[in-house]
């Protein structure tokens, strides 16, 4: 353990336990884009929130800085976002909203100690927040729910707590409540501090609270200020929760067993201060990673840290390219020398970046729970471990996978023949398609793979943004990948396989792509000494 201080006076230790880093996940409009400033802005991190609803007006949302994602009001990359509240170091990791881009988002949530879910009032619990929440619930994250847009006309309270738990399968503790009339809402009830929390009626959209001199919500000063059938009504609800509700613990939360449930609404700022610091009071400090020598204690002297994402081109005019990495264990301190595991190679960690959105600052230091990012010549790949013992040890592996649509891309004038090359290159290293090569065909064409057609817009936006190359991009007919494993591959021609494509991915493994289920049954059926994969078994050497 660190006895040693560093410039702000405080041990490893003591900023191990100050640090909080956590992801918001969400369906495509919940609000979540709108959720990340409102933190910011009651950090002091921003002066003036962004506009993300006015997609044609100049200010745009902090943490969206991608030409594209302005253009549409969407989210379709993670942004890191970083800044100091109350003591606390906050790393906020703002997840992709639209499904098409949710393998980022797994990504994202593998470098996330716990994550805030948001849900739309009015909408209750959708498609893509299942999808997220099972990953967090997989990885036994602690999840805090924030039922956003209370200022709308939204569902019945007590339906949105019994959803969250019959679709989820996860209890709910409302940490606050709804006070007033249903879609109609004036405040909310703070069952611990046992005060009434009203929504201001001026343009700030503010909120003022009224504690309760008696500590109960049957204090008849409520009454005056809620109007009696209000009042009533809330004495009900929190008389119900009590006697039916399930007991706050802490214990059962941290497991990922228990979700405190908060209600607000991001775009006026109302519940979001009180949100925040329960959150940061209650979430978990920076945890351990398990790798190949078991599980790294964040409080070991040694560093060590993880690759979760790269990211080509958030300077444009720089061209850059950067790697964004999340310390395990250790104090990280710039200009040092560490070990890359997968190359075996030294390398020197110059010029570390934390980040608010498209902002960046030369850092000195970082700890465990920190999100930095580093300058990539080009060595570092999604997943890398980084550390500073003399033999290395891994992180455990990223999930991969399967792509489920697939495109033939080249460019249109041969004559860009290398910022073509060179664009796909450092695009499909950041993770959001996957590339592969027929070899009959060459290098002036490439197979990409998808998650959602979503990505494949965002790549030819980004070729010709950015690279200034115009492409061709030819849809194919193919839904499933599967990689072959076998003894025999490659030696003799599978059998069933008439309407397949074969391919080979960067690691030069064949990968086989069919139409449909039936025709990937009809081939493995005729195939039983190959295995078809839902992913690689390992990375090429």
């Amino acid at each position: 353990m660190a006895d040693s201080v560093d410039k702000d006076g405080f041990t490893l230790t003591e900023e191990v336990q100050r640090r909080r880093t956590f992801a918001i996940i969400s369906h495509p409009d919940a609000g979540k884009t709108t959720l990340t400033e409102k933190l910011l802005l009651y950090g002091g991190a921003i002066r003036l929130a962004g506009s993300v609803k006015a997609r044609k007006a100049s200010k745009h949302a902090v943490s969206d800085w991608m030409e594209i994602e302005k253009q549409r009001g969407i989210s379709v990359t993670s942004s890191v976002l970083q800044f100091d509240y109350d003591g606390y170091r906050i790393n906020i990791l703002d997840t992709p909203g639209h499904q098409d881009f949710s393998e980022d988002t797994y990504r994202t949530l593998m470098a996330a100690d716990s994550a805030v879910m948001l849900i739309d009032a009015a909408k209750g619990v959708e498609d893509q927040t299942v999808k997220l929440f099972r990953v967090c619930r997989q990885r036994g994250i602690p999840i805090f729910t924030f039922v956003n847009k209370l200022d709308r006309h939204g569902r019945n309270p007590f339906e949105l707590v019994e959803e969250l738990e019959k679709v989820l399968d996860i209890r709910a503790y409302p940490v606050n409540w709804p006070v007033g009339e249903e879609g109609a809402y004036k405040g909310v009830y703070n069952r611990k501090l046992a005060q009434v929390e009203m929504f201001e009626g001026d343009a700030k959209h503010g909120q003022w609270a009224m504690p309760s001199t008696l500590g109960r919500v049957d204090d008849p000063a409520f009454a005056e200020v809620l109007g009696e059938e209000a009042h009533r009504q809330l004495c009900e609800d929190i008389e119900l929760l009590d006697m039916a509700g399930d007991e706050f613990d802490l214990a059962k939360v941290r497991a990922g067993e228990l979700t405190p449930m908060f209600f607000g609404s991001a775009l006026t700022n109302f519940g979001v201060q009180p949100f925040l610091e329960e959150f940061l009071r209650l979430a978990p400090p920076p945890r351990g990673r398990r790798s190949t020598e078991g599980d790294i204690d964040p409080e070991s002297e040694r560093f060590s840290a993880f690759v979760f994402k790269i990211q080509a081109n958030m300077n444009p005019t720089h061209r850059d390219r950067l790697a964004f990495i999340r310390i395990v264990s250790g104090r990280f301190e710039r200009g040092m020398v560490v070990r890359h595991v997968p190359s075996g190679k030294m390398v020197k960690l110059a010029q570390p970046q934390q980040f608010m959105a498209q902002e960046r600052t030369i850092i000195d230091e970082a700890y465990p729970g920190d999100v930095i990012g580093l300058f990539d010549p080009g060595i570092f790949g999604i997943g890398d471990t980084l550390c500073v013992d003399n033999k290395g040890f891994s992180f455990e592996d990223f999930p991969v996978f399967p792509p489920e649509h697939f495109a033939r891309v080249q460019a249109k004038d041969t004559m860009k023949r290398k910022q073509f090359i060179k664009g796909m290159t450092q695009l499909t290293q950041e993770g959001a398609v996957q590339v592969f090569r027929q070899p009959e065909i060459g290098v002036e064409a490439f197979i990409v793979g998808a998650v959602g057609m979503l990505q494949l817009e965002v790549l030819e936006y980004r070729l010709k943004g950015e690279y200034g190359v115009d492409i061709e991009l030819r849809n194919l007919p193919y839904s499933v990948a599967r990689w072959l494993e076998g003894d025999n591959i490659g030696k003799k021609p599978l059998k069933g396989m008439d309407s397949a494509m074969i391919i080979h991915d960067r690691y030069d493994q064949p990968v086989a792509l069919f139409r449909n289920e039936w025709s990937l049954r009809y081939a493995t059926e005729q195939n039983s000494s190959v295995n078809f994969a839902l992913a690689p078994s390992r990375k090429a050497e």
